[in-house]
């Protein structure tokens, strides 16, 4: 009987936490993409350009990971802008790759209604950028997204590329798509690999 209880109350936190989930998918802009090709985890995308506000920092991908997202985070919420003003939403998914050994960049998609000429003024430590159209390979994943986690998906996502005959045309990028409180087995991760036209 107490058994059941802890199912019981186990299903319905579960069930609280996608609803969650869902709800924070709706209301959170997530860049447009075409699918190209889809199999089982994997995708091939078309992305159209995006615009960007980018900061990086060294040291180990955890430690830059916090640096970096509370740097870019007080720029969208005004609180370092030099001349404050209004807040710019939050978009998902937050996008890190290692620029170079220890040096790693996250970005966060600006929402679509903005350009680089309609920007806030950004500090001078993060650049707003516009990223060109390109396509991508990507495989989702649930979890938090560790380095064991992201080095697996990536070794994943290369053999899909090779079986598809595929070319990679750069590094590859990180994509999480979720606040800090929801659950591991909900969240959603991705490595994501630039891919030669063809």
């Amino acid at each position: 009987m107490k058994a059941a209880r802890w199912i019981a109350a186990g299903v319905a936190l579960a069930s609280v936490g996608a609803a969650a989930v869902y709800a924070q998918y709706r209301q959170t802009e997530q860049p447009d993409f075409a699918v190209v090709r889809a199999d089982e985890d994997f995708e091939l995308r078309d992305y159209p350009s995006l615009v960007v506000a980018e900061v990086s920092h060294s040291g180990s991908r955890e430690r830059a990971s916090g640096a970096s997202f509370r740097r870019l985070a007080a720029y969208i919420f005004a609180q370092d802008r030099p001349e404050g003003g209004e807040a710019i939403a939050m978009t998902s998914p937050v996008l890190q790759d290692e620029t170079q050994p220890g040096e790693w960049r996250m970005r966060f998609v600006m929402p679509s209604k903005y350009t680089l000429a309609t920007l806030p003024p950004a500090p001078a430590d993060i650049t707003l950028t516009e990223v060109p159209a390109r396509r991508m390979a990507a495989v989702r994943f649930a979890g938090y997204g560790g380095a064991r986690d992201l080095a697996l998906m990536e070794a994943r996502l290369r053999d899909w590329l090779a079986t598809q005959g595929l070319m990679p045309a750069g590094e590859a990028e990180y994509a999480f798509y979720d606040a800090p409180m929801v659950p591991g087995p909900l969240r959603r991760n991705e490595v994501l690999i630039p891919v030669a036209a063809q």
